[in-house]
């Protein structure tokens, strides 16, 4: 059995994974200009050192869980169902992906191997789902920041690899706000800065 994990969640310096006022032009929001920067080159295959070796680890993954707005912009009702993520075509993922969302829809299946599914369903009832999808592979949960927070609360995160920028926000979707005693349940077995972000890796005691 796979690990239940945050992979790379990107945040800024003080805390946040997103800015005010994501939208469609704005994927990440207001305030929040060169979050990710650092992951351009794992992309494009030119990174190097530290964050070469973070990498993005896809042969690892089996399952993904992701919040409504990190699908996409559209917010409340669908008006269609033309909107199929931000990825065009053929999605990074090439595994079975579920989205929260309190519209649920019919399954998106697209190129690659990537199938959305809709759900309004408990976190742990999507969780069950998305293990039995990965077999011995790792469900990765990620993102937005309130998706990966009701995760947390619950215990039900085994590991996450967070990366700080050295950027500051001021305001957006905060990654720990509220967590409480939760976050008591985690320690930091490791952290490395590169010359873009320092990496935290944070595992479930």
């Amino acid at each position: 059995m796979g690990k239940v994990r945050v992979h790379n969640f990107t945040i800024t310096l003080d805390g946040f994974g997103a800015g005010t006022n994501q939208r469609l032009d704005a994927p990440f929001g207001d305030g929040v200009d060169h979050l990710h920067d650092w992951m351009d080159p794992l992309f494009d295959g030119t990174a190097t050192g530290l964050d070469a070796e973070v990498g993005l680890d896809a042969e690892s993954f089996g399952a993904t869980i992701m919040g409504r707005n990190m699908f996409g912009p559209v917010r409340g009702e669908w008006p269609d169902e033309s909107w199929t993520g931000w990825w065009g075509p053929n999605p990074p993922y090439h595994h079975d992906v579920w989205v929260f969302t309190h519209h649920p829809r019919a399954d998106v299946r697209m190129e690659g191997g990537t199938t959305f599914h809709f759900t309004d369903e408990p976190i742990e009832v999507v969780l069950d789902k998305a293990k039995a999808a990965a077999g011995e592979k790792d469900v990765i949960v990620a993102g937005g920041a309130a998706t990966v927070r009701q995760y947390l609360r619950a215990g039900l995160i085994d590991q996450l690899d967070i990366a700080v920028a050295p950027i500051l926000a001021g305001a957006g979707e905060p990654l720990f706000a509220g967590l409480g005693d939760a976050l008591k349940r985690y320690e930091v077995v490791r952290h490395l800065s590169s010359p873009a972000v320092t990496h935290y890796t944070l595992v479930r005691r």
